[in-house]
């Protein structure tokens, strides 16, 4: 559903693969709700749209360092990250390293990960 359309709702941010994605996307369209996907891989992931997340949220909920990205990391390269610029700088290097999916509402809101309940009432005042 997400490629065809004229007026998303939203967009979703985050990696194809990912199965937590796969779960948004599936409700998502089950849901008939319009959106458009935004994988970080394929289409990018620049400062600006980083920075505006983190003007939203802040860098702490964004980084996942709970997955297997992060643990591939080095302890300095960790070290790094426990700074606004410094998780930025990793964030922006490794987009993996980004808590996912995040949706992002026409009106700006943002839902950082998946569950169908939240996803219902994050999208009832949208549809």
């Amino acid at each position: 559903m997400s490629n065809d359309l004229q007026h998303p709702i939203a967009t979703l941010y985050g990696i194809k693969n990912c199965d937590t994605v796969k779960k948004a996307r599936r409700w998502l369209d089950e849901q008939q709700v319009p959106y458009r996907f935004h994988d970080y891989r394929s289409d990018g992931l620049d400062a600006d749209l980083l920075q505006r997340f983190i003007d939203r949220m802040g860098w702490q909920p964004l980084l996942n360092t709970r997955g297997t990205t992060w643990r591939k990391l080095s302890e300095s390269q960790r070290a790094k990250a426990d700074s606004a610029a410094g998780a930025t700088a990793l964030m922006l290097i490794q987009p993996a390293m980004i808590k996912r999916p995040l949706l992002e509402a026409a009106d700006g809101r943002l839902l950082l990960g998946f569950s169908p309940q939240e996803y219902q009432r994050f999208t009832a005042s949208e549809v």
